[in-house]
């Protein structure tokens, strides 16, 4: 990271002034200050930073528009355009925690391949924010970055199962894993198939952490390392970006170590069917009729719908265990992003007790999701005339849709169920964001399960 906060005021740090829009001559300047920013066409546009000289050309402090509109992590815009140095807000700050966290998200950089920076510029802690859970999101959010951000030929099914390894190392969890033709002997036949065809075998990660009377959590996260959409193979452009097809088992990863770390009083259980969706004399085809997990017979419609097989093979196995709360996360289906962008991941569920916590934890941490219907109506369209289900429907309509009731099918035992059909990548830049992997929604979920289960 390029940046980083400090607890206190730093001696010699600089002042920030956070100016919104229009309103530019409350912001407390002195004449010169305020002759200054007028000079240079500043009114608190969002995110722009305007630096104010001193008497004798030094660096005085620096101006930030944080706009008109309610851009609560706009902050982040600081630690790229803030000259090197130290720096802390001279104005009152509403929400010091999103500021804080903001602040260090926007000084992310994914190095892995390139010139490692130090931390350039640092920010005293805002008043009133609590550094150590900043801290345990950053961490969270960089570790999904990374995940994501690395390439498949670093980051194929053994690498994802060593950053696993890693977490659970690192919190003392314990870890399983069956991979190769072991799955097929522990009756795991859909995640064998879609990913039998990979230079590396398939694989079942499995993650336990907590006291085993605690309440059950359990995350599911779609691993697909890398997608070519099989033998229904997609074309170069939709192979771009396939690297992030991972992006749900690394989004559950990431909040697992904030379960873990902040010691949340659960049990909790972390299923990531790791596989790479490629093409090869094995490979499983169009027409097959494949008997999953739980029973069902499904027939495969189309080989680029293979997310929801291997995750309809790991939530049975969740289901099974009767959690209190299962989540999955996964990007599963281009019509999430149709439907509402790349930065507002729909999620399912049919308990609106659930729904309700999710939408209000989203508003309370800046994280965005939208609830999405399952719509009963629509399950008929994943019908099969030789199977008890298609694993895709023939219309194509309400992709995600159909894609969140395919996955309900395998569901019945755990008290409540979500699905999140992220995106996993910001395709333009934000404040806090770089091109690139992206922590979606786990944000929204940590506030919701430290609600729900608070440390004691």
């Amino acid at each position: 990271m390029a940046s980083d906060i400090k607890v206190g005021t730093m001696a010699g740090s600089k002042p920030i002034w956070f100016v919104k829009k229009g309103e530019l001559e409350g912001a407390g300047l002195d004449s010169a200050g305020l002759a200054w920013a007028k000079a240079n066409g500043f009114d608190g546009q969002a995110a722009r930073v305007l630096v104010v000289p001193g008497e004798n050309g030094d660096v005085a402090g620096a101006l930030f528009g944080i706009g008109k509109d309610d851009i609560r992590l706009v902050a982040g815009k600081l630690a790229s355009a803030l000259p090197k140095g130290d720096w802390h807000i001279a104005s009152p700050v509403g929400e010091p925690d999103l500021t804080a966290l903001a602040f260090l998200l926007g000084g992310y950089k994914f190095t892995r391949y390139t010139k490692k920076d130090d931390a350039e510029v640092t920010l005293s802690t805002p008043k009133g924010a609590d550094e150590t859970d900043v801290r345990r999101l950053a961490k969270a959010v960089t570790l999904a970055r990374d995940l994501i951000n690395t390439p498949t030929n670093d980051m194929g099914p053994v690498a994802l199962e060593a950053a696993v390894r890693n977490v659970a190392e690192e919190h003392t969890a314990t870890l399983s894993v069956i991979k190769g033709d072991d799955l097929l002997k522990k009756n795991f036949p859909m995640i064998h198939a879609v990913g039998r065809a990979g230079s590396q075998e398939p694989r079942l990660i499995d993650l336990a952490w907590g006291k085993k009377n605690a309440p059950k959590v359990t995350l599911v996260g779609k691993g697909v390392c890398f997608d070519t959409g099989g033998l229904d193979i997609k074309p170069s452009s939709g192979m771009l970006l396939m690297k992030k097809d991972m992006g749900g088992a690394a989004n559950v990863l990431a909040l697992a170590g904030l379960i873990m770390d902040a010691r949340l009083p659960v049990r909790l259980r972390v299923l990531i069917p790791a596989v790479e969706n490629s093409i090869s004399a094995n490979a499983f085809r169009p027409g097959d009729i494949l008997t999953s997990r739980k029973g069902l017979t499904v027939e495969i419609g189309n080989t680029d719908a293979e997310g929801r097989l291997i995750l309809a093979d790991a939530l049975a196995l969740a289901d099974d265990d009767e959690p209190e709360i299962l989540i999955d996360m996964a990007t599963l289906t281009g019509a999430a992003r149709v439907a509402l962008g790349p930065d507002l991941p729909p999620f399912y569920t049919n308990d609106d007790g659930l729904a309700s916590e999710v939408a209000a934890s989203a508003y309370a941490v800046a994280d965005p999701v939208w609830r999405m219907p399952l719509w009963q109506p629509y399950d008929a369209r994943l019908s099969s005339r030789v199977a008890d289900l298609n694993n895709v429907t023939s219309d194509g309509f309400a992709g995600s849709i159909t894609a969140a009731l395919f996955l309900q099918r395998f569901v019945g035992k755990a008290k409540v169920w979500a699905h999140f059909d992220i995106f996993g990548w910001n395709p333009v830049e934000k404040p806090h964001a770089p091109i690139g992997g992206e922590a979606q929604a786990i944000r929204a979920l940590y506030h919701l399960l430290k609600e729900r289960y608070p440390s004691k």
